[in-house]
């Protein structure tokens, strides 16, 4: 899965010359918390955050008038607020889960997606990421969730996918953790189509140790 698979197009995208409340207002309206700046070609020039924005609306005890105020918001744009330097960018053709370690490597929220010659062709999310992870794990498709600890190394998948086409099961998502300091890996499965009983018989007589199983 790539991130042009999951991104959403065309982008949101504003002018530096866009004034602040305007870009303020189509982010609260939209929902957004984070807008491209682009050129007029396109071309991403920088970042702006809801919270940038909000941090340059007035404080209720600032001593200006409400006419000084709305003059000085008036003149003021997303230019001199975004962030123009080390703006984190992805490319629709790298993997979604390259997406997500960026977001958590830098905590941010969304990322602009784009071109070879930096144009925005797309923005993703963390809600993107959310909904593709839950459509990994086989979330609202009805089965048995598991979670087991097995021995880390080569074939493991290969046997308990064996074993469970031999119960006539289905396997409809496969999740796997870090490996801890005994070299047992957690593995997170769903399977369809076979009981649950069955299931945990077979594999607990495999020597892989279910820490959790539930019908959902």
């Amino acid at each position: 899965m790539f991130v042009r698979n999951r991104m959403t197009a065309p982008a949101i995208t504003v002018t530096p010359e866009t004034p602040f409340q305007e870009a303020l207002k189509l982010m609260q309206e939209r929902h957004f918390r984070r807008l491209p700046i682009v050129d007029r070609a396109g071309k991403l020039l920088g970042m702006v955050s809801e919270r940038d924005l909000l941090h340059a609306s007035p404080s209720p005890a600032t001593s200006l008038s409400v006419w000084e105020m709305n003059y000085l918001l008036s003149k003021l744009t997303v230019e001199q607020l975004m962030t123009k330097k080390n703006v984190v960018t992805v490319s629709p053709d790298q993997p979604v889960e390259e997406a997500a370690r960026l977001m958590v490597e830098h905590t941010i929220g969304g990322l602009p997606v784009v071109d070879q010659d930096r144009r925005v062709v797309g923005v993703i999310t963390e809600t993107d990421i959310f909904k593709a992870f839950v459509e990994m794990l086989g979330s609202g498709q009805p089965g048995v969730r598991l979670m087991l600890s097995v021995p880390a190394g080569k074939g493991t998948l290969a046997r308990l996918a064996k074993a469970i086409a031999d119960l006539g099961g289905n396997i409809l998502s496969v999740g796997t953790f870090a490996t801890d300091e005994t070299g047992h890996a957690s593995l997170l499965i769903k399977v369809a189509d076979v009981s649950m009983q069955q299931l945990v018989d077979t594999l607990e007589g495999m020597d892989d140790h279910v820490l959790d199983v539930r019908e959902v």
